[in-house]
């Protein structure tokens, strides 16, 4: 299976143009976000909800609307900056796309974003926990956490260089993706610059257990799970076969980095930064 995935999505050249998302042989790209306009401005709001007054985790920080928070480059890019005040309180931000998506059955799908760091020293990073991942929607209809499912495409803490995947689901605390640990895989990343961070689906087997969900860090894969390892079809349909949508955020402190310490930096050195997000079906 994963010789066959291997080939089909990562032996395919990619077209990359100056701006937006790339094209990828046998695949169409059916959304796509390349975060045009001008500097310092925010958020297309037709595509993205900013979301105020969550804190989750025993997080720090509030997430603001404020384009010191969140802003457009100008570059094509979004800049999630965290930021503290004189007094010590912490800010970042935290949007949700509007839109949603489910991968269908009977082909493969992927979800992608480039993204990058600020360069602050990993040493000035304690508490900074940046993350590129999915939800499922379900969680708007009353559906609690993780049962509505949960799929980290990449977080990292602390300024480390190692990218981690992750699948929430089930119940919690225990079920089948042993929360609140998750089932996770990881991969060292290179440098704080520009990656490519992607999942696919592949739902072209004849049952739902022979289904995988795929982590990609710059075409190396990373992370799978299967329907087979899951072994409940009603917890795999709430990864595979539900809507989704995508979540770009800056925490900072938190119960898996801890809180921040003196050394901590705030501003562009600590953010991060997303080129593009987009969403793709195999022809």
């Amino acid at each position: 299976m994963f010789s066959k995935l291997l080939a089909s999505v990562l032996a395919v050249a990619a077209t990359v143009s100056a701006e937006g998302a790339p094209g990828y042989g046998g695949f169409r790209t059916v959304w796509a976000e390349t975060f045009d306009g001008a500097a310092g401005s925010t958020v297309n709001g037709n595509n993205w909800n900013i979301i105020t007054g969550l804190k989750v985790n025993n997080e720090w920080q509030d997430y603001t609307t404020s384009t010191q928070n969140l802003q457009l480059s100008g570059g094509a890019t979004v800049q999630i900056v965290p930021r503290k005040d004189g007094s010590g309180k912490w800010t970042s931000a935290r949007i949700e796309s509007k839109y949603k998506f489910t991968p269908p059955a009977g082909t493969q799908t992927m979800a992608e974003a480039r993204l990058r760091f600020g360069d602050n020293n990993p040493a000035n990073k304690q508490g900074i926990w940046p993350a590129f991942w999915l939800l499922g929607d379900s969680i708007h209809n009353g559906v609690a956490w993780p049962t509505c499912g949960e799929l980290d495409i990449m977080e990292t803490v602390n300024g480390q260089l190692t990218g981690h995947g992750t699948v929430h689901c089930d119940v919690y605390p225990g079920g089948v993706c042993n929360e609140s640990n998750g089932i996770g895989g990881t991969i060292g990343i290179p440098d704080q610059g520009w990656h490519n961070w992607r999942i696919v689906w592949d739902r072209r087997a004849n049952s739902w257990t022979g289904e995988t969900i795929t982590w990609f860090m710059d075409g190396r894969q990373f992370h799978q799970v299967s329907g087979s390892r899951i072994n409940n079809q009603k917890v795999w349909n709430s990864l595979a076969n539900s809507p989704l949508f995508f979540i770009l955020n800056v925490a900072v402190g938190g119960d898996w980095p801890g809180p921040p310490n003196g050394a901590t930096q705030d501003g562009y050195g600590s953010m991060m930064e997303v080129a593009y997000v987009a969403h793709y079906i195999a022809n």
